[in-house]
């Protein structure tokens, strides 16, 4: 007789205002984002935000982090540290699907990105928190790219995030937004290996 799996833990009142702050700024921009529209739409009694992080900067580092560890979670598959690509052509294909994910289920969290950082610049105080929190990806990025010969991949990696994270906004906040097809991932592979050929272009 099999065991029964146990239940999920619940996540932690941290995680569900820096969840419910992510949707409400995803929602309606940085003018949604205040404490006591978190605690209301996350179902907490009032007040309860505001203990946790007491100003709005501390709310806003918090969604750093917390969006940080959701991008790491897709790149990671959600479990242990992925093994790195071992050629263009796998590293290609996982960028592919997190693009094509990022565009389709994680559409709202990237926006929401995108908004909170455009914060950064006009708030110096949060400026650490973003870099911080962007580390941990940018390290990946690294890491894959030094495994496939990457010539300089600190400064390769770089490139790349700032490839991805233009195509990310061209395709979601971008003039033709609105009328773009449907996210199409052989349109995205291909789209990924040129990324991954241009980061790689010294290498052997």
């Amino acid at each position: 007789m099999s065991t029964p799996l146990a239940p999920s833990p619940a996540p932690d009142r941290r995680t569900v205002i820096a969840d419910t702050a992510i949707g409400l700024v995803a929602a309606a921009g940085l003018r949604g984002l205040t404490h006591r529209a978190v605690d209301g739409a996350a179902g907490l009694p009032a007040g309860s935000t505001s203990y946790y992080f007491r100003t709005r900067t501390a709310l806003i580092a918090a969604c750093y982090q917390r969006l940080a560890e959701l991008d790491i979670g897709d790149i990671e598959g959600g479990g242990a540290p992925a093994a790195l690509p071992p050629d263009r052509e796998a590293a290609a294909a996982l960028l592919a699907g997190l693009l094509h994910r990022w565009l389709t289920v994680g559409r709202e969290r990237q926006l929401a990105r995108f908004e909170l950082s455009l914060e950064a610049a006009r708030n110096p105080a949060l400026e650490p928190e973003l870099h911080r929190a962007g580390q941990a990806a940018r390290a990946r990025a690294v890491r894959i790219l030094a495994a496939l010969g990457a010539d300089r991949p600190q400064e390769d990696a770089e490139l790349l995030v700032a490839w991805i994270d233009g195509l990310l906004y061209d395709r979601l906040a971008g003039a033709l937004a609105r009328s773009r097809p449907a996210p199409d991932p052989a349109e995205l592979t291909a789209t990924a290996r040129r990324m991954i050929d241009a980061a790689l272009a010294g290498a052997p």
